[in-house]
């Protein structure tokens, strides 16, 4: 029996692809997005590839959409087996340079948003006896360089809520996977608030030298969910950062990234502008 996957961002970038990745299996495949125009090219995109494709308009700041998509859903196609939590946006700026506004504008999408879907799906889910969700968080989550502080911590808190989630969810045969990527080519950047416009140079310029294509963090995210696998680091190097960081003395890895770090970050003052301080 195919699955039935609903998945938040879905017309563009990850969210598109692991729609398609879907799709070629025979899923029923919904995509929510704000993007009408994407949203309906991505639907055809499904049908094509050999799923079945429905897109919806839905704002992941609002409950009453994600409920919506919910109901819908149990109406038309009996239920859903798999929630991917995708939609997400990005910032960049130091402490003293990213106002208020800005952190409340990313937590509002990054991190509330999969709080809201869990919520919309979870107890359906939990009352069907199995299922899965995925929170797509970012490498960010686990490690946290500077100039990036909203976006670290909004990352860093879908991670432990999705530890929490796996744990409350265990005994009702309901899976939960996170999903930490580092720079891969998508349209994160089209997303991006900073208020310093090298920031915006520089993530744009990361994204576009991704190694990994977001086709290839789709297929990690497809077989984690195969493999009841709750955290997924799909860069290579990335996994061996995440081993550096839990095993390393805390002082000798902070040590380590603010070296790694200290010409790059956007605001960083340079270790000779340091001395003359």
């Amino acid at each position: 029996m195919s699955d039935r996957i609903f998945i938040t961002g879905g017309a563009s970038g990850l969210g598109r692809e692991i729609a398609l990745r879907w799709a070629r299996t025979g899923a029923r495949v919904c995509i929510g997005d704000l993007n009408d125009a994407r949203g309906a090219q991505v639907e055809a995109e499904i049908r094509q590839a050999g799923g079945t494709g429905l897109y919806v308009h839905c704002d992941v700041t609002r409950s009453e959409d994600l409920q919506a998509v919910a109901q819908r859903l149990v109406g038309e196609w009996g239920g859903i087996d798999i929630v991917v939590n995708n939609a997400g946006v990005a910032t960049a700026g130091t402490v003293n340079a990213e106002p208020i506004e800005q952190w409340q504008w990313i937590l509002n999408i990054n991190l509330l948003g999969v709080v809201r879907g869990c919520q919309a799906f979870a107890p359906l889910l939990r009352a069907q006896g199995r299922g899965h969700i995925v929170n797509i968080a970012s490498m960010a989550g686990l490690v946290h360089p500077p100039g990036m502080g909203s976006y670290n911590a909004s990352k860093a808190a879908v991670v432990a809520f999705s530890e929490t989630l796996f744990l409350e969810l265990a005994n009702d045969n309901v899976g939960v996977t996170v999903v930490c990527p580092s720079f891969f080519q998508t349209n994160l950047a089209e997303s991006l608030r900073t208020t310093d416009p090298k920031a915006a140079a520089g993530v744009a310029k990361l994204l576009s030298k991704g190694r990994i294509t977001a086709a290839g963090v789709a297929d990690s995210v497809f077989n984690a969910v195969q493999a009841n696998q709750f955290l997924v680091l799909p860069h290579a190097d990335d996994r061996k950062t995440h081993l550096m960081k839990r095993w390393l003395p805390l002082r000798t890895y902070l040590n380590k990234m603010r070296h790694l770090t200290r010409k790059s970050f956007p605001g960083g003052r340079t270790a000779a502008a340091a001395k003359e301080a």
